[in-house]
């Protein structure tokens, strides 16, 4: 399964809520996340653009693998591997005494609006300020999926360049 996403930094969360308004589209649910992102002990997942991230929600925790970032259109497309898991802490000891390193966590409130197959959210990254998202899940046309997020950010209002580096990269960039 691929994750086709474009990211963009919003200065105003209100304005894009409107435009989702408009458009009939009401939140599905609002969440806290928490992501604890590892890297290999075996190789650099900065230097390989791959991640493994644990993430604590109000719906669980999952671990997830991310592929490395492949440019589509206006938009980015990674693989993507999630499995539920009953405890994180436990996951997070095995990680650790298989040698892997925690690399940094991200915390953000989230908002989630689905339109058919296309999820838009609405973040509040720690650190970072505040993001739409717009992806769709899809095992084939990339192509298409960037073409009409690109349509779904203009309709929405939501304007200025797609961003395509990670939360993660972006925290990781401005401890540095």
């Amino acid at each position: 399964m691929l994750e086709v996403e474009a990211k963009y930094a919003v200065g105003d969360l209100e304005s894009v809520r409107a435009g989702l308004d408009r458009k009939e589209v009401r939140m599905e649910r609002r969440q806290q996340e928490r992501d604890v992102y590892y890297n290999a002990p075996h190789r650099d997942f900065g230097e390989t653009d791959e991640a493994l991230r644990v993430r604590y929600d109000d719906t669980g925790v999952t671990v997830t693998y991310k592929g490395p970032k492949i440019r589509v259109g206006s938009a980015k497309a990674r693989e993507e591997f999630n499995l539920a898991i009953a405890d994180g802490e436990t996951l997070e000891g095995i990680l650790s005494r298989l040698g892997f390193r925690r690399a940094a966590t991200v915390s953000k409130m989230r908002e989630f609006y689905e339109m058919g197959d296309m999820t838009v959210t609405l973040d509040d990254v720690e650190g970072l300020g505040t993001f739409a998202e717009i992806e769709i899940l899809t095992e084939e046309n990339k192509e298409d999926a960037a073409d009409r997020i690109g349509a779904i950010a203009k309709e929405l209002g939501v304007d200025g360049p797609p961003i395509y580096t990670s939360y993660l990269e972006m925290l990781l960039s401005k401890q540095q």
